[in-house]
């Protein structure tokens, strides 16, 4: 069985798997509600305006290391939807998730986005858990 590196990475897959997740993104922003909701949607109208295409190139960046992170979960997924897989492990993979972008904010040298990024670190893992149903079947639509 391939990693899921080798095969989100493919270079004819890459851009199809980037625009994907770059809308699984926009979804789970734009189905925020409440106060919380408005942070989020505030924060990121913030980083947006940062520069053309910001989200795709941020997730073009991290996806080599999302796609570690979580290929234990894919490897182990058997015959469950992966989404099912992510999910019965949520606390493991969305801290798995989180460290990648952890350590690519601490990087960066984007005070807007470290500035963002800091306020909405708080209840980012539970933002995170909401979103692997939809970040799962991305994935497998892609990979399987």
């Amino acid at each position: 069985m391939s990693s899921l590196q080798q095969t989100l990475l493919e270079p004819a897959r890459r851009p199809a798997v980037v625009k994907t997740l770059v809308a699984v993104v926009d979804a789970e922003v734009a189905g925020k509600t409440g106060i919380s909701g408005r942070i989020i949607k505030t924060g990121y109208a913030a980083v947006t305006k940062v520069s053309d295409g910001f989200v795709a190139k941020a997730v073009n960046k991290l996806l080599p290391g999302f796609s570690a992170a979580l290929d234990p979960f894919w490897q182990e997924r058997g015959d469950r939807a992966f989404a099912d897989t992510l999910v019965a492990r949520q606390d493991e993979a969305a801290e798995a998730l989180l460290t990648v972008t952890d350590s690519n904010v601490a990087g960066s040298n984007n005070g807007v986005v470290k500035r963002v990024y800091g306020s909405l670190r708080g209840k980012a893992k539970d933002n995170v858990i909401a979103a692997l149903p939809r970040v799962g079947a991305a994935i497998e639509s892609h990979a399987a």
